[in-house]
């Protein structure tokens, strides 16, 4: 379950007569500012944009809809790459800073918490407006959307809104389900506004769920549970756990977009409470927790699912769903589980990545949800086994809680692994490049010793670096075909969030605030600068004016927070600021 967005409940408020806020928000305003004409300038974003982007821009979440996190831009790269400079910076707000921006057409749209965006200019870092929805409270916002002239974020109140891309003003607001966890926000899939949120603990299942909203409208198109119902096919999964006690699986990171088959691939977080002998039994699946879910993006109807693992002890598996293209031949001396029904070399259309904290690599077919392959990265002991046949994952039972204070030693960690740091795909390199931690933890059931627990899921953390190690972060290159690593990075420091270039780079940020250009094909330290925070946002390349950039931003992190509290020699300070850079 995601921990770090415990907001107090917004509260809606209609557009009209509402006045600026505090701090210098210009509350549903554009701040006049001689930026105007840069904002005029902007193009309608359409579907074909989406899909297909301008290689300058950066227009969704890991900029394109299969969750690459790939830029094409190649001006930045291994040649040059010692000569990158930062070129601006502006200060941000917030508790905590996870910010995605996004940039169209030299414009920059930084999300924020409490419902904020700033706009502004990417070449120079110039503000150009700025947006605060007014009552509303959130302490993560990682991701927001555009679609035609609009920006689109959800709310910890629960609701869905619009913002005018050139002004700054708020188009509409659409109340979804109470109050939820929103840290993230949607993606667009054929001009629907896709979003998923953390339902919140010991509230039932009435937050927890994916809906579409009409992008122009904000109305509602449909809404799927994560959580099989009555009359589902897999309600009896839950064995004898009424409907209105099934809950707390979310969906808080973005999902990804196949726009050929029209299915939205969304991943799902652990059921609260954690231990399921406190629901029906360790033999139950409580569907349709951490899985992979493909919907079709015109009826929400759930096509097919896939489950990785039964879990107890938070390991969510929520992450970005890759999608490519590619031929599928693994390699089995580094490859633990391959379907045998697979023919080596064949051309398949797969979800790919690791999607889950136990930092295991999963490859699906993405039309059918058959199991591929499956290999393991850094120190896991929850999963024994997956048959190949047929995708079934088999848990270790000595992992598994079956009363109140047992303690258990568990790799990895609730903090990953893997977590939401996202990381990347490079196509020229056939490569995935993926952020991981080297942490396991005891992990205590509650009772009369331990107490309740934490986040309504009935148990507590102690978290160590894994036996045998002392590097807490690595960077793994992966062939996304043959599953073999390419290079492993690791340092003292936990790594966050990656982007991969058509420079042949990837940078990487971390919780001692060094920013890094690597190798895309060695995994070499070709370029770091040290920043005055912990690299906390998930960085970007675009370009503005014929030039290319790199931004990320610095701030607090709940994630890098625990990391950090593992090495403790290793002190970042916590600068709230987004960093641009370009060659001198």
């Amino acid at each position: 379950m995601e921990r770090d967005n415990a907001a107090p409940t917004a509260r809606w408020v209609a557009t009209a007569g509402i006045s600026a806020l505090a701090a210098g928000w210009a509350g549903l305003g554009l701040a006049q500012t001689s930026g105007a004409s840069a904002l005029e300038r902007l193009k309608p974003v359409t579907d074909a944009m989406l899909q297909h982007p301008s290689p300058a821009d950066w227009l969704s979440f890991r900029r394109t809809l299969n969750a690459w996190g790939y830029s094409p831009l190649d001006q930045i790269n291994t040649r040059n790459v010692k000569r990158l400079h930062e070129v601006w910076s502006v200060p941000l707000q917030g508790p905590t800073i996870e910010s995605t921006p996004l940039v169209h057409d030299g414009v920059m749209f930084v999300p924020l918490p409490g419902d904020k965006i700033i706009a502004l200019d990417a070449a120079t870092g110039k503000e150009l407006w700025r947006f605060a929805r007014p009552g509303a409270r959130g302490a993560i916002k990682r991701n927001i959307a555009i679609y035609g002239e609009r920006l689109f974020s959800t709310s910890a109140d629960g609701s869905l809104f619009a913002v005018d891309a050139r002004t700054g003003k708020q188009v509409w607001d659409v109340p979804l389900t109470g109050k939820a966890n929103t840290s993230s926000g949607p993606i667009i899939a054929d001009s629907k506004v896709i979003s998923g949120r953390a339902c919140a603990p010991d509230a039932g299942p009435k937050g927890c769920v994916m809906i579409a909203n009409d992008a122009r409208t904000g109305k509602e198109l449909w809404r799927t549970w994560t959580i099989a119902k009555p009359g589902d096919p897999n309600d009896k999964t839950w064995g004898d756990v009424p409907w209105n006690k099934r809950q707390q699986v979310g969906t808080w990171m973005p999902p990804s977009y196949d726009p050929a088959l029209n299915l939205v691939y969304f991943g799902t977080s652990v059921t609260g409470p954690t231990p399921k002998y406190l629901l029906a039994g360790n033999d139950k699946t409580y569907l349709y927790h951490n899985s992979t879910l493909a919907l079709d993006a015109n009826t929400g109807k759930i096509v097919w699912y896939y489950q990785h693992i039964v879990d107890q002890w938070d390991f969510d598996h929520t992450f970005a769903r890759m999608l490519v293209n590619i031929r599928v031949a693994p390699d089995p001396k580094q490859v633990t589980w391959i379907n045998p029904k697979l023919k080596a070399g064949e051309m398949r259309d797969v979800v790919t990545g690791i999607p889950g904290k136990t930092g295991i690599v999963y490859t699906l077919d993405r039309r059918t949800g058959e199991f591929l392959w499956a290999r393991p990265t850094i120190r896991q002991n929850v999963v024994t086994s997956i048959d190949g046949a047929t995708g079934k994952v088999h848990m270790n039972p000595a992992t598994e809680f079956t009363r109140p204070d047992q303690s258990l030693e568990v790799c990895p960690a609730d903090t990953g692994g893997k977590d939401w740091m996202p990381g990347s795909y490079n196509p020229k390199t056939g490569l995935m490049y993926m952020p991981l931690e080297n942490v396991c933890s005891t992990v205590t059931s509650a009772g009369p010793k331990t107490g309740i627990g934490v986040l309504g899921m009935r148990i507590n953390f102690t978290r160590h670096i894994a036996p045998g190690v002392t590097d807490v972060g690595q960077v793994w290159a992966i062939s996304a075909s043959t599953g073999k690593t390419a290079w492993i990075h690791s340092q003292r420091a936990g790594t966050m969030g990656l982007v991969a270039t058509g420079g042949g780079l990837v940078f990487d940020g971390d919780i001692a605030g060094v920013f890094k250009a690597l190798d895309a094909k060695t995994g070499k330290v070709l370029w770091q600068t040290k920043l005055s925070g912990m690299v906390s946002g998930i960085p970007i390349s675009y370009a503005a004016g014929g030039k290319q950039y790199v931004a990320v931003a610095t701030g607090p992190s709940s994630n890098g927070s625990s990391l950090a509290a593992l090495t403790k020699e290793i002190h970042a300070g916590s600068a709230r600021v987004l960093h641009v850079f370009a060659l001198e």
